[in-house]
């Protein structure tokens, strides 16, 4: 009987060591329910950049949020945000940080780095005359891990897609519904025309992810909050993929900006280098 007992008991640890690690590795691993599985084809919003291109999207996955000073501090282990809140989006983040975070989330997560990045070298397609970091930044196609979105995923997923119903904004053509800008986003509702002081004054900085109404796919804040970096160089021809440039794309408009910046079809351009309080992110990866 004591040796039945005995070996109960050893069972029962081993059990609950298992269930132990088997919920310590849940944390780092990839969770469906962060993501947006968006099916390609061709552009369905008629304000799109993109629609009567031609151009053909395939599958990808896509971030519902935009990834937030939790998910930052978890990968990196620090936070740079000018606003601290663990709901609130990462900000201050560059273009190459934001590139860091997505080889280290993968790594964590057990996938396969997206990105090779070479510190020692200079880019020669970088043509900036104010970003002396320059990073060679080169990618794996084949990689299932974490990624920027093109300029072209980004659009077609904030337009909605295969179910867009072409709204102006991501989810609307109003855009109090489904954006944080400059007018909502402090203790009152501004009018009038844009001004810094007054946005400042008013208390304005960026709202936790998910506080407005979902576009047409189920994903938050792709109009406003914060300004999103995308992987192109920037230029101005929009279906043309550049090989070189002095800046990269960022889309969405965000918490700062105007609302014009927030429509689907608005393309902003950031040196790789520079950050902001209404500069932040969301992963993308490859089906």
């Amino acid at each position: 009987m004591r040796k039945q007992i005995i070996f109960l008991l050893i069972a029962m640890m081993g059990l609950v060591t298992a269930c132990s690690q088997a919920g310590a590795g849940a944390s780092s691993e990839w969770r469906d329910e962060d993501f947006v599985l968006v099916q390609g084809g061709s552009v369905m919003n008629t304000l799109s950049n993109y629609y009567g291109t031609g151009i053909t999207l395939d599958d990808f996955y896509i971030g519902k949020y935009e990834v937030t000073q939790r998910e930052w501090q978890e990968v990196m282990g620090s936070n740079p945000s000018q606003f601290q809140g663990d709901d609130l989006p990462v900000e201050m983040v560059s273009w190459y940080d934001v590139i860091e975070y997505c080889n280290e989330r993968s790594i964590k997560e057990g996938l396969k780095p997206f990105y090779n990045i070479d510190k020692s070298a200079v880019d020669p397609n970088n043509q900036s005359e104010n970003d002396q970091v320059k990073w060679v930044v080169t990618i794996h196609a084949e990689a299932n891990g974490y990624r920027l979105p093109t300029e072209a995923e980004w659009e077609y997923a904030a337009g909605g897609g295969q179910q867009s119903k072409s709204y102006k904004y991501s989810g609307s053509s109003r855009a109090d519904e489904v954006a944080w800008y400059w007018r909502n986003v402090g203790d009152q509702y501004l009018t009038g025309d844009w001004n810094w002081p007054i946005i400042e004054s008013n208390h304005g900085q960026p709202r936790p992810v998910g506080g407005k109404e979902p576009n047409e796919l189920g994903l938050y804040d792709m109009s406003g909050n914060v300004r999103e970096w995308c992987w192109d160089w920037y230029g101005d021809e929009v279906n043309r993929v550049l090989e070189s440039g002095s800046f990269r794309v960022v889309k969405g408009g965000g918490w700062i900006g105007d609302i014009r910046s927030s429509e689907v079809s608005f393309r902003g351009k950031f040196e790789a280098n520079g950050f902001g309080p209404d500069q932040g992110f969301r992963l993308a990866r490859s089906k």
